[in-house]
Parts: structure tokens; C-alpha cells; sequence
């Protein structure tokens, strides 16, 4: 499988924009699927969105505000968010997954995924 660590994260205001990137190494990730999640203090970590080659799929509290990509050829994998609320506040994980092969896989949080990164807080202020 492969190595994944994330960068991007800082304190912001809410209405900010914010991207997150998840790079990659050990593997090219044209084969995985992957997605971001979150964990919030006190809280489960839970599904933010995920990618399998060209499908994506966003959990309902971020769509139409966050949008997750890839570049190949970079080996990074982006959570581009907008419009950010405090809500939003949470350490944000990339994982990924050679072996799965859709995004509803990638965001039923008892699917056992491969890989994860380290976690990056992000800190919406209001």
C-alpha cells in the first residue's frame, strides 16, 4: 500500500477557503481509491468525501463547498474547501486503497481501509 501524509491545515475565519493536500509515496495512487475524513474533538471520525477514478461522492454537510481531486502525475490528492464553518473544526485524515473499488466502499466508515495519513488539524474561527 502506500505512505500519505497531509498538509494545509491552519486556523482560519469562517467563510474562508482552504485546500488540503495528501501526498503520496511508496505507490502510484491511479490505482486507489481515496478519500478524506474527519475527527472532530469528542467526536467518531467520520466521512468527508472520496474519489475512485472519476466518481466522487461528498458527505451532505460539505457538498457543494468541498471538492476533492487528484493529479496523477504529482501523486496528490486535494480537499479544496470553501465557504468553511466552525462546524468544520476537526483533524482531517486521507486514506486510501488499492483494493477498493467504489466511493460508497470508500465512505461506509466499517469499510477497513489500507493506508491513512497522519491527520492535519483545521481550526475555523467564527
Amino acid at each position: 500500500q502506500v505512505n500519505l501524509v497531509e498538509s494545509g491545515g491552519r486556523v482560519v475565519q469562517a467563510g474562508d477557503s482552504l485546500t488540503l493536500t495528501c501526498d503520496a509515496n511508496g505507490d502510484t495512487l491511479r490505482r486507489y481509491s481515496i478519500g478524506w475524513f474527519r475527527q472532530a474533538p469528542g467526536k467518531d471520525r467520520g466521512f468527508v468525501a472520496a474519489i475512485s477514478w472519476i466518481t466522487t461522492v461528498y458527505e451532505d454537510s460539505v457538498k457543494g463547498r468541498f471538492t476533492i481531486s487528484r493529479n496523477i502525475g504529482k501523486n496528490t490528492v486535494y480537499l479544496q474547501m470553501n465557504n468553511l464553518k466552525v462546524e468544520d473544526t476537526a483533524v482531517y485524515y486521507c486514506a486510501a486503497d488499492r483494493w477498493i473499488t467504489s466511493v460508497r466502499a470508500m465512505c461506509d466508515m466499517s469499510t477497513p481501509i489500507a493506508s491513512w495519513g497522519q491527520g492535519i488539524q483545521v481550526t475555523v474561527s467564527s
